[in-house]
């Protein structure tokens, strides 16, 4: 629920006004409040636990496209990187790849660059339309600015490098990403 600072009940609100802004209902977003996955940086959460939740959800949504982090987690979030490892655990188990082929759902990954690129914002548009990858999304001004307008509904995390980050960051504008 994103209680890290107990702010859980305020993240809920704040994460269902942002999607609302990006056209999302209130009815399609689903908060995981679970113990053992505590909303913390520094903890990775337990893969088998994470996955099972993640291939429930899918299954019960009839999901078939999966957007996650990849290794890296972009910043070196531990939770983050721990939905990629859930992911890449069941979606490289036999039974549960054929699941998903069954199920028609494929599972992209948001590539984590270095901190240059990373900040480099619009500047970072002809490095990556020359390296491969096999989805790339390059937001047009309006939509980059409706990201902005998304992510200031996060008031309680709007910290001051989260504001350099709306100003700077490459994944503001553009976002590579490629098959698990």
């Amino acid at each position: 629920s994103g209680n890290y600072y107990n702010q859980g009940e305020i993240r809920k609100k704040e994460l269902e006004q942002s999607c609302f802004l990006l056209g999302i209902p209130a009815s399609d977003v689903t908060v995981v409040d679970h113990r053992d996955l505590p909303d913390n940086p520094a903890v990775e959460w337990d893969t088998q636990l994470l996955a099972a939740f993640v291939l429930k959800h899918i299954e019960a949504n009839n999901i078939n496209l999966v957007v996650t982090f990849d290794a890296g987690g972009v910043s070196g979030h531990a939770n983050h990187i721990s939905l990629y490892t859930a992911l890449r655990y069941k979606y490289c188990s036999f039974e549960i790849f054929i699941l998903f082929l069954c199920l028609g759902c494929c599972v992209l990954v948001l590539e984590s660059v270095n901190l240059f690129r990373k900040y480099i914002s619009v500047l970072d548009v002809p490095v990556s339309c020359l390296l491969p990858s096999d989805a790339l999304f390059i937001l047009t001004e309006e939509e980059t600015e409706q990201a902005r307008r998304a992510m200031r509904c996060h008031r309680s995390q709007l910290l001051w490098f989260r504001h350099i980050y709306m100003l700077f960051s490459r994944y503001m504008v553009i976002n590579s990403l490629r098959l698990l």
